[in-house]
């Protein structure tokens, strides 16, 4: 039996307002969590990245929360300003009342808009334990209304440094509320935690599998022995052609590095490290969303901010320092039931933490070598063909059909396809692979295409005496008269 959203108590009218939006049957963490909030019990629910928490937790706190009251009444609290904009904007996807005002606050950003709308009437506020804790010294935010006090990526809040901000947080809170913890892990300093502000909490654990989800594919590539690895990447990049990916990097240095790169090489990319200011963080951020640029490099740590829907490749540019962080990168592809594509560059002395992954995974890993040229090229005409095809079915082409007939004169059709095909393909093959191969520069192999060179047909001008042949040769033909 499948769950809807009306059998975990939810109103007829917040279950309507969800399935206009698409959401038609809760996720695993959803319908654990949400009738036990619902019925006011603390909660501690643990489960990974991408699982729905924000839902689990916002919908029942949406459902009581008194919109005619303009006090603060819920305070979600999150580690990064990132994910706090995040929150913040799925809560008011999920909210259908516009009375309910919900309002981010974090660093990084000008405090004086976010005093302003505090002071306007906010009735629910997600932000981040520093700003939280400023706009609390300074009386701009109270707390002594609060009923749902929620940690998300608890795990995460920690590990930055943040557990002694986020209990003065809690002490300042009302006794009297509801709390909620959501965290990927449950670490000892989490059970303090919970063991001093929760109220016999209900647990829910929603088992994470060892293995890595089916749907995504993941395959190592083998770098050559002599490569350096943005040289091994180019190939696979252009072989893989991701519509969106994130390319995981050890050090911001390297992620600088890879950009400048691969910006060099003509691909859509841009970095995202600690360096950059919270305006230029939005602005790459909506930019990957909107896909005005295509692939983001990044470290493990300033990638906690990057949450893009529909990634298509998670790319590990350097190797985890630990497998647990490998399930958790390649996690962010292959959600909501769609396909995702993980690729690792592996070296000969990166072996044995493949095996590492392998056996914490529980599967093998398709290890295969860098793509060659013909690969390559077979691709991108692969690429082509497909376009070509589109076009065939399109109206445009008929614009271009007298430039045909005017050549068609001279060049055989077939000749003149081909030729431009050949424009075509040139506009679309790599740059790297132009200048690689004109100047003898850095990708070599040895499946380059040696077929000879052919130049275009011209077609041959008919002499007087074969047009009067061949005018002879219709006219028998219309009168139904055999020629050889």
């Amino acid at each position: 039996m499948t769950l809807s959203f009306s059998s975990l108590g939810l109103s007829d009218a917040r279950v309507r307002f969800l399935e206009s939006m698409g959401f038609t049957a809760p996720t695993s963490i959803q319908a654990e969590a949400i009738p036990h909030l619902l019925a006011g019990r603390d909660v501690v629910g643990q489960a990974q990245t991408g699982t729905g928490k924000t839902a689990a937790f916002s919908l029942p706190i949406l459902e009581q929360i008194d919109v005619m009251s303009p006090v603060v009444q819920a305070l979600v609290l999150t580690p990064t300003r990132e994910l706090a904009m995040q929150v913040c904007q799925a809560i008011r996807d999920f909210n259908d009342d516009r009375r309910l005002k919900i309002v981010s606050i974090y660093g990084g950003q000008a405090i004086e808009p976010q005093i302003s709308r505090l002071q306007r009437g906010a009735q629910m506020v997600v932000g981040t334990p520093g700003r939280v804790l400023d706009l609390l010294s300074r009386g701009d935010l109270k707390l002594n209304n609060v009923q749902w006090l929620v940690l998300d990526e608890a795990d995460e809040m920690l590990n930055m440094g943040f557990i002694q901000d986020v209990e003065k947080i809690l002490n300042q809170a009302p006794t009297e509320r509801q709390t909620a913890f959501f965290s990927a892990t449950m670490e000892p300093s989490i059970r303090k935690l919970v063991a001093k502000f929760l109220r016999s909490p209900i647990t829910v654990t929603i088992e994470q599998p060892k293995a890595a989800p089916s749907r995504i594919n993941q395959v190592a590539y083998m770098v050559p022995r002599g490569w350096t690895k943005p040289r091994a990447l180019l190939p696979i990049l252009e072989l893989e052609d991701p519509d969106t990916a994130l390319i995981f990097v050890r050090t911001r240095k390297a992620a600088a590095d890879l950009t400048s790169q691969l910006q060099a090489a003509g691909h859509s990319v841009d970095e995202y490290h600690g360096d950059l200011s919270q305006s230029q963080r939005e602005r790459l951020l909506l930019r990957f969303r909107q896909r005005q640029v295509r692939w983001v490099v990044a470290t493990d740590i300033a990638a906690r901010g990057i949450h893009v829907d529909d990634l298509t490749h998670v790319i590990n540019y350097d190797l985890p320092d630990s497998v647990e962080n490998y399930v958790h990168r390649i996690g962010r592809t292959g959600r909501a039931g769609k396909e995702g594509t993980a690729v690792t560059l592996v070296h000969s002395m990166d072996r044995r933490k493949l095996r590492d992954i392998e056996n914490h995974v529980r599967q093998r890993l398709e290890i295969v070598s860098i793509p060659t040229r013909a690969q390559i090229e077979a691709r991108q005409i692969e690429k082509l063909q497909d376009s070509l095809k589109e076009a065939l079915a399109g109206e445009r082409m008929a614009s271009f059909l007298p430039i045909v007939a005017q050549l068609s004169e001279e060049y055989e059709p077939h000749a003149i396809a081909a030729a431009a095909l050949q424009m075509a393909y040139d506009q679309i093959r790599p740059s790297w692979m132009r200048s690689s191969q004109e100047n003898g520069g850095d990708y070599n192999d040895d499946d380059r295409s040696s077929s000879p060179k052919t130049k275009p047909v011209k077609r041959s001008k008919p002499t007087i005496n074969q047009r009067q042949t061949a005018s002879s040769s219709n006219r028998s033909s219309s009168n139904g008269t055999p020629h050889a």
